[in-house]
């Protein structure tokens, strides 16, 4: 049995893109959605119908998202420094280079860096009706010192 491609269905030939490294400018995370300062590099968004999305997120120490969720959840995967995830209610998880994380679709969380290191992650999510994430509000300076 063959397989079918796009140019044997009658369609334009698709093609692998690569997006040369600084070839786009990093971004300030707005304030209406981080506390501190955050830097967003990279973003990348599917194309032809994929859902897929994301950047890396570099926080510096004490930066963090605010709440927030997702509608088919995120994964995040940490390159640097040292952070934390926590979800609403539970206990704040310790983040390192190499960690991996899954948020199910819906999940209140936040993420960021540690007080006193700087952290960065791979965010990516993907979108249902055009929307990756639902913002709420800020976590407060003593919800993020005191988290369970």
């Amino acid at each position: 049995m063959a397989l079918l491609s796009a140019e044997t269905e009658g369609a334009q030939p698709m093609s692998v893109v690569v997006t040369p490294v600084g070839s786009q400018p990093s971004a300030v995370g707005p304030a209406e959605y981080f506390t501190g300062k955050v830097r967003v590099d990279a973003p990348f968004k599917g194309t032809d119908g994929a859902r897929i999305g994301g950047a890396t997120v570099t926080f510096e120490p004490g930066a963090r998202t605010a709440w927030h969720t997702h509608p088919l959840g995120q994964t995040l995967i940490v390159t640097a420094g040292a952070g934390y995830v926590q979800q609403e209610r539970q206990a704040r998880q310790a983040i390192r280079p190499g960690d991996t994380v899954w948020i199910p679709p819906h999940v209140k969380h936040w993420h960021g860096a540690a007080a006193d290191m700087g952290m960065s992650h791979i965010a990516i999510a993907e979108a249902l009706d055009g929307k990756t994430v639902e913002w709420l509000e800020q976590v407060s300076d003593e919800d993020y010192g005191h988290a369970r």
